[in-house]
């Protein structure tokens, strides 16, 4: 079981409003189907971050900061699911049978965090051989009213429940940086006990959940919280990054619990 995300600074211009990347996403989607020609019977689960689409929106909104603004919650889910249908298509064109399963059709959130989420549907189409897809989304926050749930809150949510081997968080940066913000050194190990030393930056354009931080965190959440994960932040800008990751490569940045 592997769960890959194609953040949203490899999929779209986040510095031009929902404006998607489709030749990048064209490709990444022909990686992924090269990967499953390979190994038919690869379980993945594929998720993706909003890039200019949601983050804008939501920064406009102050969704991600609570409230009953419900005519800008509607318009960033609206923005999020308008990438989340070109991924899908790029994914299904290039042969996957690839089926939506957007996390705000169940989730539901408290303080910012998920705590609850349908589960059984996506296992369902992974035992059928179906390619399901999430994304950081809108949900309903018990607390605050609205808020937004990132792919990473989404995928640990899961983690436990599907139990997957490996987490590919596939992005425009080589991995995690040792040298922020001159980024030229690519860290090969992150563990707990790097946090505090490291400079983990956060995006250079909008992103409401945190950017590498928020990326680090939850992967070394998911994998102390499951057992033999391993995880990888790496580059998807050069052609076949994606397609080696899903094979087995080891390149980018290793995320571990460590000691």
């Amino acid at each position: 079981m592997i769960f890959l995300k194609l953040g949203g600074s490899l999929i779209t211009h986040k510095d031009q409003p929902e404006t998607a990347r489709l030749d990048v996403l064209a490709r990444l989607a022909g990686e992924i189907a090269e990967a499953r020609r390979t190994f038919p019977g690869m379980r993945l689960l594929v998720g993706h971050g909003s890039g200019s689409f949601g983050h804008t929106m939501a920064a406009r909104h102050g969704t991600h900061l609570g409230g009953d603004n419900w005519t800008g919650f509607a318009e960033v889910w609206r923005s999020a699911n308008r990438l989340n249908r070109l991924v899908v298509d790029a994914l299904l064109d290039a042969g996957l049978p690839a089926m939506s399963f957007p996390p705000s059709a169940s989730a539901r959130a408290r303080g910012g965090a998920l705590v609850e989420l349908a589960v059984d549907p996506i296992r369902r189409a992974l035992d059928t051989g179906l390619l399901p897809v999430v994304q950081g989304d809108v949900a309903f926050d018990e607390v605050s009213g609205t808020t937004i749930v990132s792919t990473e809150k989404v995928f640990a949510f899961l983690a436990p429940h599907l139990a997957p081997q490996r987490l590919l968080l596939a992005g425009i940066d080589r991995g995690v940086y040792l040298d922020f913000p001159v980024n030229r050194r690519v860290a090969d190990l992150v563990t707990h006990a790097d946090l505090s030393r490291l400079a983990l930056g956060g995006s250079s354009t909008t992103d409401v959940t945190g950017g590498m931080a928020d990326k680090v965190r939850h992967a070394l959440t998911m994998v102390g919280a499951v057992p033999g994960l391993e995880a990888r932040i790496f580059s998807g800008e050069e052609p076949g990054n994606v397609r080696q990751a899903l094979l087995g490569s080891s390149s980018g940045t290793r995320i571990t619990s460590g000691p």
